[in-house]
């Protein structure tokens, strides 16, 4: 029976990776920031799935489940790793904290390689493979996300590094890229721009306020409307069991998938128009219709 390790796998893309996988007769051990989120998964998945308490940013919880893994495995290693787990900050730059950055980064960046860092031996005893969770925002940064884009870019480059360390054990490396995924990450990350962003400077507030009014309208349309878990769960189970895994899976619609690879190559100055006129109608529309909650208003950090 493969074994395999997936981080936040409390809800969301990795909740329904580690569904896909139990039915598919893999072990799963399922990282969770919460037991009670490990009982109520086990509940939905049965015996194969194994909950370990895993907050990526707690060297002491990285150590205990890399333990864990070696006394579960043994000689037979790994032959899975999901880094899944992630945040989105966003925001415009000027307006969010350094300590949210430092955050976004610690999260979905340094406990990434932590996570990775501690679970190579096993993967090259179990000869597996490691997928790591980026977004099409590493392939087109879009105005108002720079630090969950910048975390996704980072782990583009990471993948990049680690297909080439990797090869010689053959540790194949996968990056899977979706689009807005209808998961709690959306509605997280309004209530973390509600308490935490810095008040504009008056001479740009209208502009600021507009903007994070818009930006609410796209997280609540990005919880509504994207992606089922489950569709990217399929693209990790692929990934990871298909004879010639790709390097990179873009998960998306059609129509959106052909907008980001135009994004990605447009010469600079074009995309960055492209790119501004979506965002003056978004302001445009921010100004005249009403969002489904109430919009996030720049506050003191820690306020709300």
């Amino acid at each position: 029976m493969p074994t395999v390790l997936i981080t936040g796998a409390s809800s969301g893309i990795g909740r329904a990776t580690a569904l896909a996988l139990a039915q598919r007769g893999w072990r799963v051990l399922a990282g969770v920031r919460r037991e009670a989120d490990g009982r109520a998964l086990r509940q939905a998945a049965g015996p194969a799935v194994e909950p370990v308490l895993l907050d990526v940013t707690n060297p002491a919880h990285v150590r205990a489940a890399a333990e864990a893994v070696d006394r579960w495995t043994g000689a037979a290693g790994l032959q899975g790793l999901v880094n899944n787990a992630g945040i989105a900050a966003a925001g415009p730059v000027e307006l969010v904290p350094e300590a949210v950055w430092r955050h976004q980064l610690e999260v979905n960046v340094v406990g990434v390689v932590a996570v990775t860092r501690a679970l190579l031996p096993a993967l090259r005893r179990g000869r597996g493979r490691l997928v790591l969770m980026g977004s099409v925002a590493g392939l087109v940064a879009l105005p108002f996300m720079g630090p969950y884009a910048a975390s996704k870019f980072a782990l583009e480059a990471l993948a990049d590094a680690l297909r080439i360390e990797l090869a010689p054990w053959r540790i194949q490396v996968c990056l899977i890229e979706p689009a807005a995924v209808a998961t709690p990450i959306w509605a997280r990350s309004v209530e973390v721009a509600r308490r935490s962003l810095l008040p504009p400077p008056p001479d740009a507030a209208p502009v600021y306020q507009a903007a994070v009014a818009a930006m609410t309208r796209v997280a609540e349309r990005n919880a509504r409307r994207g992606l089922a878990p489950e569709v990217v769960a399929e693209a990790v189970v692929h990934a990871l069991t298909a004879r010639r895994p790709r390097s990179r899976y873009l998960v998306a619609p059609p129509g959106h998938a052909r907008q980001i690879r135009l994004l990605r190559w447009l010469p600079t100055g074009l995309r960055d128009r492209l790119v501004g006129a979506t965002v003056q109608r978004l302001l445009a529309r921010s100004r005249t219709a009403p969002t489904g909650a109430k919009a996030v208003e720049p506050t003191e950090p820690g306020s709300g």
